[in-house]
């Protein structure tokens, strides 16, 4: 790998890490230390986020090898996916602040994001929803001729649910235009994965389906980048589905507001070591990338994104006669 293209995608990482810090400031009313006035509301961002800190490479590493075209499937941590898809921060700021402005208006909030100008078919809240979404949007394009692939973004808790099996059998039965990519980050909300996980896991289980599988460090960019070049381009090729095993750490608790206060203080100080940017950058200085470019990339990724907390500060509200449109009609008029 170049030096420079360790720096993009450290410089993505970087963004993403920034959308995040910033996001859950906002939602403790800590948005002053990002340069904007104190709000009359203490909250900026209502209700608990569910972030993905520490995972930052898997993002990067998967999303550089897509097509503004391609196609992708989150999950309800998928604000890092969202970034490295090319979703613009400002307007994903604003739908977190629940603003007019934003992706969904305002109405879908942290994980229901979707920006399909860009491929990014939506963040999702139930564990595994995406992964039949991600097949079916495959089968679509494969039913069409296109040549757009698709990438479902996963965790580790999604394999124990039924449409990881579903979805993975249809998507190598009908040899499906779709990468997998399980996010595991080894604990299912507040439990270890491990201890409700039968057999040798995910990749054992797209093995068993003839799904070709790859297993990476998902804290080293530079692996993951390498893995999903090489499973991408496998899929673009019309080889039918892969899967990516990336093995990451969620440093934050399940949400926000949660503390995380059941891991073992000793694992979460071993999971700082291998913080993804911590890495990025160490393997950036050994190759001789100076201080001062890296801190540039830091500032500018904070500079970026206290742009896009004031200009969905400044954002206005949703209009009260909003909350009746883009609602199913079910002809009994209730809704009314």
């Amino acid at each position: 790998m170049t030096n420079q293209r360790l720096l993009d995608l450290y410089r993505l990482m970087r963004r993403i890490r920034a959308f995040e810090d910033a996001a859950e400031l906002a939602s403790q009313g800590g948005v002053a230390a990002w340069g904007l006035a104190a709000s009359a509301k203490p909250a900026l961002v209502r209700g608990p986020l569910h972030l993905s800190t520490g995972q930052e490479a898997v993002a990067a590493g998967v999303c550089s090898h897509l097509e503004r075209r391609d196609l992708l499937t989150s999950t309800h941590r998928g604000h890092g996916h969202t970034l490295a898809k090319g979703a613009d921060p400002a307007r994903m700021m604003c739908e977190l602040f629940g603003r007019a402005t934003g992706y969904n208006q305002g109405k879908g909030g942290s994980m229901h994001i979707a920006d399909f100008s860009v491929g990014m078919l939506g963040a999702n809240g139930v564990v595994a929803a995406g992964i039949p979404i991600a097949t079916g949007a495959a089968h679509a394009l494969k039913v069409r001729g296109l040549p757009q692939i698709v990438a479902c973004f996963f965790g580790d808790g999604a394999a124990n649910r039924g449409p990881f099996l579903e979805g993975l059998n249809w998507a190598q039965v009908y040899r499906l235009p779709v990468l997998f990519v399980c996010e595991d980050n080894r604990i299912s909300a507040t439990t270890p994965t491990d201890t409700m996980t039968a057999g040798e896991g995910v990749s054992a289980r797209a093995r068993s389906l003839g799904l070709p599988s790859l297993k990476v460090d998902g804290n080293d960019v530079e692996a993951v980048d390498e893995a999903a070049a090489r499973l991408a381009a496998e899929v673009r090729a019309g080889g039918g589905p892969r899967l990516l095993h990336a093995v990451t750490y969620r440093i934050k608790g399940h949400v926000s507001v949660d503390p995380g206060s059941y891991r073992d203080p000793q694992e979460v100080a071993a999971a700082m070591e291998a913080d993804p940017l911590r890495v990025a950058e160490a393997r950036l200085r050994e190759r001789g990338v100076a201080q001062a470019e890296i801190d540039r990339i830091i500032d500018a990724a904070r500079a970026e994104i206290a742009h896009a907390l004031a200009a969905a500060e400044a954002a206005p509200w949703p209009e009260a006669g909003a909350a009746y449109e883009q609602v199913q009609d079910t002809g009994a008029g209730m809704w009314r």
